[in-house]
């Protein structure tokens, strides 16, 4: 028998029996962790309500033999808010959606238990601490998210110089498939043609120029988020569910 401690973020919970839950954590040292809680859907339970989506937590395991991610499930047997980021996120519906959309992709892109991935960690506590706090555009807050955490995974897109022969930018032509934005010569079929502003804007996301993000008009946000949408799903091979009820 063994205890673990470890900071996460919540993902998603599950229902289990009665009144327990199965908890879905990304975690700092350990990356994605099931646990289960038990009594937390009880009325009087404390424990439980610090054990809600999008919620920061300091969280005490324990588990059968010397490894957290084993046979069974470990159990979630003391926890601690450390940022109560669904309080600034759950009271606002774009906040709420956008938000939604981080925690899937967050699990998406580690879906190895037991496997550190400090990088999206961090990517996304610090992504639900800008959105909590309301700095910017739910949407292009989300944008940003994305786009960092496919970076973050080997796929960052080029919006500048061509993603296959490197010729040096700007680049007219975007293709999914190719990676960003691609040449006249190196042009795929099924490439399209966005604006300058667009790719601007999504350059500006990938590197954190808020300032270019935020003055950009509406009709290139809504372009770039397509963009963003369709070189998600590609890399992902499959949409994520929540991403339909996001605002734009």
């Amino acid at each position: 028998m063994s205890l673990f401690r470890d900071d996460g973020i919540v993902l998603r919970t599950q229902k289990l029996g009665e009144a327990d839950r199965i908890i879905t954590l990304l975690t700092r040292g350990h990356g994605r962790v099931r646990a289960v809680a038990r009594g937390v859907r009880r009325t009087k339970s404390k424990f439980g309500a610090r054990l809600e989506p999008f919620s920061h937590v300091d969280v005490q395991f324990f588990a059968r033999g010397s490894e957290l991610i084993g046979r069974g499930l470990p159990l979630c047997t003391q926890s601690e808010t450390i940022a109560p980021y669904g309080s600034g996120i759950v009271t606002d519906y774009a906040r709420y959606t956008a938000g939604t959309a981080m925690l899937e992709t967050a699990e998406r892109f580690t879906d190895h238990e037991g496997e550190p991935a400090v990088q999206q960690y961090l990517l996304l506590v610090g992504g639900l601490r800008t959105l909590a706090a309301g700095e910017h555009e739910p949407h292009l807050v989300l944008d940003a998210f994305l786009l960092r955490s496919l970076a973050v995974n080997g796929y960052a897109p080029s919006f500048e110089n061509c993603a296959r022969c490197g010729m040096p930018g700007p680049n007219r032509f975007f293709s999914v498939g190719a990676g960003g934005v691609v040449c006249t010569e190196c042009r795929v079929p099924g490439s399209v043609v966005p604006s300058a502003e667009s790719l601007a804007l999504l350059g500006a996301l990938l590197t954190g120029d808020w300032a270019t993000a935020d003055a950009c008009e509406a009709r290139h946000v809504r372009e770039g988020s397509g963009l963003v949408a369709a070189y998600l799903h590609w890399h992902l091979e499959r949409g994520l569910r929540s991403l339909r009820y996001v605002e734009k």
